[in-house]
């Protein structure tokens, strides 16, 4: 096989190369030149955002069978790579987000759940539930139904993650002493290692699937317990994991999924919007998981890699809790409920 991977140097789109790489595949990624290219890929420069940014896959002359495009800015960059390959590969692959579905998806929610509205595939960048769905219509514009993948994922972790939430929990557990634990331990997740995600984009272009497939782990694949236990083991820090009723987190005016990585509330429209999906579609057509211990484990061995400080990006705000706002929560004595 032959694959194009439009960025192919951060996380999931890197994924997606080295993957590809991994089976022998023939892999070109096009990029702008900020951060290096994975070994063993044929490289194209350029920049998409700019006018004649895409000279250089233009005068490539060369073919594929298939283009993985992961953008999240501006629905016309889509369009415009699209258009331009359309007659060049034999698919189009786009890395969507369940963020294109109409706020707030009840619990359960499938393929068929509303979208939002207002989405452009010519619009210029807005916001981010409505560039994805704008790159959506830009792909499946340019390549037409049949020969496009809508792949919508959730949460995505693993090695190479560049907003930060893994590598949060990590550095945190690793420092040790008292973890302001979000319960309850049993509370469901659903996140899709990377190269999870990247072997089933691989193994659906070679079987021509097209269409949406929400892309995250079955509900319950990994809990608020299972992933910080994991976060322990692995760094063999001397944490202690308090574990703090969900009520007296958010009375002290701390924000689920942004400061508190991955948690959020059990019972309400954030958690059966982020860890509630129905994924039974993806799961058909042969999406596996690995278990929660390989993704912290192999993220934690990246971490150390690159001298612990997980690579940021410029449109995401950093997650995490400041110290003292943890130890505020943790001091408040009696007041503190505890889920086992």
């Amino acid at each position: 096989m032959r694959l194009l991977v439009l960025g192919g140097t951060e996380f999931a789109g890197r994924a997606v190369a080295e993957t590809a790489l991994g089976h022998g595949w023939e892999v070109t990624v096009f990029h702008r030149g900020r951060h290096d290219a994975p070994a063993g890929v044929r490289v194209l420069h350029g920049d998409r955002t700019v006018p004649g940014g895409l000279a250089a896959l233009a005068e490539a002359g060369s073919t594929w069978d298939a283009v993985v495009d992961t953008w999240s800015g501006a629905p016309r960059a889509v369009r415009d790579a699209a258009r331009l390959l359309r007659g060049r590969a034999g698919r189009c692959a786009y890395v969507s987000s369940c963020s294109v579905y109409a706020w707030a998806p009840p619990a359960g929610y499938g393929e068929d759940a509303p979208l939002v509205e207002g989405a452009s595939a010519d619009a210029d960048r807005t916001d981010y539930a409505c560039d994805k769905r704008g790159g959506e219509l830009a792909a499946v514009a340019g390549f037409g139904p049949d020969r496009s993948l809508l792949v919508r994922a959730g949460l995505i972790l693993g090695p190479y993650e560049n907003v930060g939430r893994l590598p949060w929990w990590l550095n945190r557990v690793a420092r040790g002493g008292p973890v302001l634990a979000p319960g309850p331990r049993d509370l469901p997740l659903q996140y899709v290692d990377v190269r999870d995600l990247a072997e089933w984009i691989l193994e659906a272009v070679q079987r021509e699937l097209s269409g949406p497939y929400n892309l995250i782990s079955p509900q319950g694949h990994a809990t608020m317990g299972t992933l910080l236990d994991a976060c322990a083991r692995a760094t063999g820090g001397p944490a202690e994991l308090r574990w703090t009723d969900p009520q007296v987190i958010l009375d002290a005016g701390i924000e689920p999924w942004t400061q508190l990585p991955v948690w959020v509330p059990p019972a309400g429209e954030l958690h059966d919007a982020l860890h509630g999906a129905d994924v039974s579609r993806a799961v058909g057509e042969g999406l596996r998981c690995r278990p929660v211990e390989e993704t912290v484990t192999d993220t934690w061995q990246w971490l150390r890699d690159i001298g612990g400080t997980a690579p940021g990006r410029p449109d995401r705000t950093a997650p995490g809790l400041d110290p003292q706002a943890e130890a505020k929560v943790l001091g408040i004595g009696g007041t503190v409920r505890r889920n086992r």
